[in-house]
């Protein structure tokens, strides 16, 4: 019996002479692909015969349902993006001359489902990737004792991130806690061999096709179809279709590559373009690295040799993906960020409650704050279920600086309506742009929505897209429109209060106030 660890053998190593398992089991989670997947890599080489499987966990599931989501655009790109895994398995078992392989879906809890599919199967081992999420590691650890009591291995090891957990240290061996130095640790420490693809092709002869007792779906008994074949449909797990398909977001290794080719041709201008809401900079692959339809090092890679080369784009995206690992070995080292701040002493803040504040809080999810940048975020997020990074930082900046409102509530709103929703880095965001968090943004620094808007969206252009109501304002007003003649307002077609809301909040007076609320920080 094996416990939760890092799979001993080195990628890019010789296979055993004799494999060391006779069936077992890959547990996919957020790793959606084939190509490049470590715990695939290390099953097909230490298993005669390996299936692969994902359960649509209702530990998760349940909450969004119970919350009202039967329409989330994540779920809608998990399902999309299994058609497209299952399709690639059965590609790669047809070429070693394979048939009837099929990815293995199943709807119920995780912690039940493995060890019984495990069970079922007669595996001695099930393989899975890592996931730094608290309630995720617990989970792991229920199915490890679960499984270890049916005399099966649980083997886990590091695929979603370059460096993970304990790898990149400080010189006195402890995790960093600022972006610079970890960032300058990572880069010096990477070599070639952390970015290598794990092989998984060389070794899919071992991919098996399934028992005839077990069925690859689910069991659809309206339809009196007890083994229903294939991946379920949103329905058949109790969710209904979104506008998804609509937004241009491809699903599935198939999309992540099609996004990926575009970005690259236009990578070299990155740090140009990176910070304009209205302009196409940003690699749009957040969402498929948050469920891993493409490897993170195959980005990082792609990255690095770039940047090597001296392109400059090319080096400011690869410190976006150094960011993500910081996030990760933070939420590892710390997981009290989850509920807590960073540093204990920012938990003393004394956050806006009662009525106005709840008022507040509404206004600034529906994008009815009466700041234009601001409000068009808002109606981007909820539109589409994606705001732009540099958006990410005003509105969060605005609801703990301008409204005074714990980022806590902020944090839980982006966890349920981002498409790419990850713990780690909405964590770390929401910390840094409150000032509560490791290497954050100084409390003493607070965004003006006025000036961000006037330097990231100088023409209004997106403004004019989330906020048609505001299209005929000029240039210069859009960005304040309470600060527009009354014969301006009127040419355009806008009546502040009906048209659009006049701002919630001064925002000079809300920097002095938030100030003053920091001060029992700076007096410690």
């Amino acid at each position: 019996m094996h416990t939760p660890g890092e799979p001993a053998r080195a990628r890019g190593a010789a296979p055993a002479a004799s494999p060391v398992f006779g069936h077992a089991l890959v547990w996919l989670r957020r790793d959606l692909r084939v190509h490049d997947h470590a715990a695939l890599a290390h099953a097909l080489r230490a298993a005669r015969r390996v299936w692969c499987a994902f359960v649509f966990d209702r530990a998760i599931l349940d909450p969004l349902l119970a919350a009202g989501r039967r329409a989330d655009r994540r779920v809608e790109f998990i399902r999309d993006s299994l058609a497209g895994v299952d399709a690639e398995l059965r590609a790669l078992a047809a070429s070693h001359g394979i048939d009837g392989v099929r990815l293995v879906v199943r709807h119920g809890f995780a912690v039940d489902e493995i060890p019984r599919l495990a069970t079922q199967l007669r595996v001695q081992a099930v393989f899975a990737n890592h996931d730094d999420d608290p309630e995720a590691r617990a989970r792991d650890r229920q199915v490890h004792g679960r499984l270890a009591d049916a005399g099966i291995a649980l083997q886990l090891g590091k695929d979603h991130v370059v460096f993970e957990r304990a790898e990149v240290l400080t010189q006195g061996g402890q995790p960093f806690s600022v972006f610079t130095p970890y960032r300058n640790a990572w880069l010096k420490a990477l070599r070639d061999e952390h970015l290598a693809a794990w092989p998984v092709a060389p070794h899919a002869a071992a991919l098996a096709p399934l028992p005839p007792e077990v069925p690859a779906g689910l069991p659809r008994a309206a339809q009196g179809d007890p083994g229903a074949d294939g991946v379920p449909t949103l329905a058949d797990i109790g969710f209904e279709p979104t506008n998804l398909h609509e937004l241009r977001l491809p699903s599935g290794p198939a999309g992540a590559e099609e996004l990926l080719d575009d970005f690259l041709g236009r990578i070299d201008r990155y740090h140009e373009t990176r910070d304009f809401p209205a302009v196409k900079g940003p690699s749009y692959l957040s969402t498929h690295l948050r469920f891993g339809t493409i490897s993170i090092r195959r980005l990082a890679r792609e990255a690095h040799a770039r940047r090597v080369a001296g392109q400059r784009g090319a080096e400011v995206w690869l410190s976006e993906l150094v960011w993500r690992d910081f996030y990760h070995q933070i939420l590892h080292h710390h997981p009290h960020v989850v509920s807590s701040a960073f540093r204990p002493e920012y938990d003393r803040i004394r956050w806006e409650h009662g009525k106005t504040a709840d008022a507040h809080f509404a206004a600034w999810c529906d994008g009815r704050t009466g700041y234009p940048l601001v409000d068009a975020a808002m109606h981007q997020i909820n539109h589409t279920g994606y705001m732009h990074n540099r958006l990410r930082m005003v509105v969060a900046s605005f609801l703990t600086k301008d409204l005074g409102i714990d980022w806590r509530r902020g944090e839980a709103y982006f966890a349920l309506h981002l498409n790419d929703f990850d713990l780690a880095a909405n964590n770390g965001g929401w910390q840094w742009a409150a000032g509560t968090g490791c290497d954050a943004q100084p409390w003493f620094r607070i965004f003006n929505p006025v000036s961000q808007s006037e330097r990231f969206d100088p023409e209004g252009r997106f403004i004019r897209r989330y906020l048609p109501q505001l299209a005929k304002l000029p240039d210069r007003l859009i960005h304040a429109p309470w600060l527009a003649r009354p014969v301006d307002l009127e040419a355009a077609g806008v009546a502040l209060g009906r048209d659009y809301p006049l701002p919630i909040v001064d925002h000079a007076v809300a920097r002095e106030k938030t100030l003053a609320r920091y001060a029992v920080v700076k007096a410690r």
